[in-house]
């Protein structure tokens, strides 16, 4: 029997939580309303969802001061978070991804975008059937340690440039836009500037070394790509 994903959803104003858990449910999943903080807690402490919906305005606590409280609870950090509000200026938009939220919805919202953001949340937190170990010549990516060696030798990476790396190996020898890579690695932030995109494959690049480096080729006016081809690397393997 398939599983049916649970959704919290975290909003004072019951017609727009009943709206949402009607939508949820006819698309499959499993609406559960919480209407203020303390019962949100309540609820978290019952069952972990799959994702919160969480409204920023709420009595008592608001939604900005939960999200950072989930992020550093050892429990409920992995839990995806989408921020359901009316503050769209992106000062409010940055101040909410910067509480740990993974996503933000500005009200008046379509359900099909709500919908489509819960689903795409879901995919990027799926296990990936992929190999676990990704290997490019002296260059190895462990995925289930988080571990990366060049030569043999460890190369320490911060989370953003490991992932980053990660989906480079697993796309190897493809030209991937800044575009593509935002939404890849970062997620479907539109507001996150491209460049963005630069300064992570610097460091990068950085982290690798010379030699190692040399396998990221910046494709003008295209994007970037990881490749063995003219670097005197052998091709990839992977073992799972």
């Amino acid at each position: 029997m398939r599983r049916v994903p649970a959704v919290l959803i975290v909003e004072d104003e019951p017609a727009i939580a009943e709206l949402i858990s009607v939508n949820l449910r006819h698309s499959g999943f499993r609406p559960v309303w919480a209407m203020d903080s303390v019962t949100a807690q309540v609820e978290l402490d019952a069952m972990l969802p799959d994702v919160i919906l969480l409204d920023w305005m709420l009595p008592g606590e608001s939604g900005l001061m939960l999200a950072k409280r989930w992020r550093t609870n050892p429990r409920t950090k992995e839990v995806p978070i989408i921020m359901l509000t009316a503050r769209g200026d992106e000062p409010d938009r940055v101040a909410g991804l910067d509480a740990g939220a993974d996503d933000y919805i500005t009200k008046p919202f379509s359900t099909k975008e709500m919908l489509a953001r819960i689903r795409a949340l879901l995919r990027r937190r799926a296990p990936e059937q992929e190999a676990t170990v990704v290997t490019m010549g002296q260059l190895s990516l462990d995925a289930a340690t988080y571990r990366v060696t060049f030569d043999d030798q460890p190369v320490k990476l911060g989370p953003t440039e490991f992932k980053l790396l990660h989906y480079l190996m697993t796309h190897a020898e493809r030209v991937h836009s800044r575009s593509q890579l935002l939404d890849q690695v970062w997620g479907d932030h539109v507001f996150i500037e491209e460049r963005t995109v630069d300064v992570h494959v610097k460091r990068l690049r950085e982290a690798l070394g010379e030699r190692a480096a040399a396998m990221i080729e910046t494709v003008r006016g295209a994007g970037y790509r990881i490749t063995t081809q003219g670097t005197g690397v052998p091709a990839m393997s992977s073992a799972s």
